[in-house]
C-alpha cells in the first residue's frame, strides 16, 4: 500500500486502555520511544490491538508541531518525541523539518517558513516533534 503520510513508525502495543467510546493505545518504538494513539473501541477491536501486537503508526507531517524550547510549558499533546534536526527543506511559504530520534526513527513536520526561521532550525538543532494522540492512525498487517 502506498500512502501520503510522511511518518510511518513501526512499534509494539504496550497497553490498550478502553473508554466509553475510544481506546488509548500505548506503543513503544524500536528505539524505546513511547507513542500514544487514540482510536475508537471498534477500531481497537477490529485491529486486534493487545499487548505485544506489532503495529504501524501513521502521522501526517502537517499534524506535527516542532518545539525547540519547552520553557516549562505543559501540553495536552500526548506525543512529544525528542531528537535532533537532521534536515531542513526550506521554501518561501513552508518548510519540511526532519527530526532524527535517538532510536533511529525519523519524524517529518511540515511547518511555515516563518516558524522555521523563528525557531532557528538547522541541522543539529535539538528539537521535539509534538502531535496529538488523535493524529495517529494505526494499522496492522492484513
Amino acid at each position: 500500500m502506498k500512502i501520503s503520510a510522511r511518518n510511518i513508525l513501526r512499534g509494539t502495543v504496550e497497553a490498550v486502555k478502553s473508554g466509553a467510546v475510544n481506546s488509548e493505545v500505548d506503543l513503544t518504538l524500536p528505539g524505546g520511544e513511547k507513542l500514544v494513539a487514540m482510536v475508537t473501541n471498534e477500531s481497537a477491536q477490529s485491529l486486534g490491538l493487545a499487548g505485544g501486537k506489532e503495529v504501524v503508526a501513521l502521522v501526517k507531517a502537517s499534524s506535527v508541531l516542532v518545539m525547540t524550547d519547552d520553557s516549562g510549558i505543559r501540553l495536552s499533546a500526548r506525543n512529544c518525541l525528542a531528537g535532533t534536526v537532521k534536515n531542513v527543506t526550506a521554501g518561501p511559504v513552508s518548510a519540511e523539518i526532519t527530526i532524527a530520534l535517538a532510536g533511529g526513527d525519523e519524524v517529518h513536520a511540515s511547518i511555515t517558513h516563518n516558524a522555521e526561521t523563528e525557531l532557528g532550525l538547522k541541522e543539529g538543532t535539538a528539537a521535539m516533534a509534538v502531535f496529538k494522540a488523535s493524529a495517529v492512525i494505526l494499522g496492522v498487517p492484513a
